[in-house]
């Protein structure tokens, strides 16, 4: 599914390089949930940005899906990024005036899909994330756990391969976190890859693998926990240092 040999990335000022990943290599088996910690500062959203196209990097390779995606065009990527890609955000993302069922609706639109097909993918996914009862509620309206939901929604609505997420607990109490956790879980299950950044333990803990990065490498990897009934053995996440 998703595969990164010696990536680097530095970012360039008139004064400073920063070096914000150092020959990262990891591997993400299709269908797995992969959890990614470390300390703040240590490159987690630099990679989750270079793995979501959302940002280039210097050096190595990436193959996504099957696909070299190294040196496509912003055109290509945006395209691989709408169709391919979910993004779960920490802070919600949602639009403050826009309901519950336009917020989902924003990315089918640029997608160019029918008014028909939009409505049936934004009710199953609402329906999901136990959501069909708030579909004219303003995020205004909404607990902060609900929000998260509704972006998750956003994201399933889009029937993705792969999902993103950038701490997507970062803001919610304990109930809300396992509430989002148990969605996460359920989602995997059917099938979508998810790689999570998180600094909760207790998150990292709910996915089959954790990757550990520190000072932009990764210097850690845990083993699948096999107890799990929905893990699925016959993925495979490797990460090895250059």
């Amino acid at each position: 599914m998703l595969e990164m040999k010696n990536i680097k990335k530095i970012y360039r000022t008139e004064a400073i390089e920063t070096h914000a990943l150092e020959d990262l290599s990891l591997s993400v088996g299709a269908g797995e949930f992969v959890s990614v910690t470390g300390p703040s500062g240590s490159g987690k959203t630099t990679f989750l940005n270079i793995a979501g196209l959302l940002d280039t990097f210097d050096s190595g390779s990436y193959t996504l899906d099957g696909r070299d995606v190294s040196r496509l065009s912003d055109k290509e990527m945006s395209q691989i990024r709408n169709r391919t890609i979910g993004f779960v955000f920490q802070s919600f993302n949602l639009i403050p005036d826009l309901s519950v069922f336009d917020n989902v609706d924003v990315p089918l639109r640029y997608r160019g899909l029918g008014a028909s097909d939009r409505k049936q993918r934004i009710e199953k996914a609402l329906d999901m994330v136990g959501l069909s009862a708030r579909l004219r509620h303003l995020p205004s309206q909404l607990s902060g756990g609900q929000q998260q939901r509704v972006a998750i929604a956003r994201v399933l609505a889009g029937d993705p391969k792969l999902i993103l997420a950038d701490e997507p607990t970062g803001n919610l109490d304990s109930v809300m976190t396992r509430e989002i956790m148990d969605l996460l879980e359920r989602i995997n299950e059917s099938g979508t890859t998810i790689v999570m950044d998180t600094h909760s333990p207790e998150c990292a803990e709910r996915a089959h693998r954790q990757l550990h990065v520190f000072d932009g490498r990764v210097v850690d990897v845990e083993r699948p926990r096999v107890t799990l009934a929905h893990d699925r053995n016959s993925t495979s996440l490797t990460a090895s240092l250059s």
